[in-house]
């Protein structure tokens, strides 16, 4: 594949669907093909998927935990062999809103999932596909909470989910990029930059 993936991650209100249009439009302003998709959704299937797995019952986890983890891997089937490969085919830079690290987070830290079982049907589901780059926009829960964001989950879940972030940035240094996300949307923007430069932005 000639095109490059790049996905970003980070807990609610961390500033993500931003910082990826800003990306899209400095990408753009270099005359770069840009695909920009997220998760879940991004196909028709996915859409309709995105629908059940936003409802309260999804998020107050009245649904069982293996049920909404095979949901979003049903999302990101479709989503990847659908859209994504075919963009990276095509040569384009494919900006995704939330990727597998999310799964990890959510499901495997948050939900209590085997993160090793977890991670097999993640590599099913996406045919082995692996971000080029991926940021992740760190901000305390604290924050998430002031933003008007993550109402829907108990400090408890919430914390666990910003460790298993965290895990996961600490485990693939060279792919998870962590950016501070608690300064102004320029500020952020710039370190974004920053951290793709040159090993991805200017391969892209």
């Amino acid at each position: 594949m000639t095109g490059r993936f790049i996905t970003f991650e980070g807990i609610e209100g961390a500033g993500k669907t931003t910082q990826i249009h800003r990306l899209a439009d400095s990408l753009r302003g270099r005359e770069k093909s840009v695909c920009v998709v997220r998760e879940p959704g991004g196909t028709p299937a996915g859409e309709r998927l995105r629908e059940v797995l936003l409802k309260d019952t999804v998020l107050a986890g009245l649904v069982l935990p293996e049920t909404e983890f095979f949901l979003f891997c049903a999302c990101r089937s479709e989503l990847v062999r659908s859209v994504i490969r075919p963009a990276l085919e095509s040569g384009k830079v494919v900006l995704c809103d939330r990727f597998t690290d999310s799964t990890l987070a959510y499901q495997g830290y948050g939900r209590g999932l085997d993160l090793d079982r977890l991670q097999e049907s993640i590599d099913f589901s996406t045919g082995g596909l692996v971000p080029d780059a991926t940021i992740y926009l760190d901000i305390p829960i604290e924050t998430s909470r002031g933003r008007g964001r993550g109402d829907e989950f108990d400090d408890a879940f919430f914390r666990r989910v910003e460790m298993g972030f965290h895990e996961l940035a600490e485990a693939e240094p060279k792919r998870i990029r962590v950016v501070n996300g608690r300064g102004d949307k320029e500020e952020v923007a710039a370190k974004v930059l920053e951290e793709l430069e040159p090993a991805v932005f200017e391969r892209a």
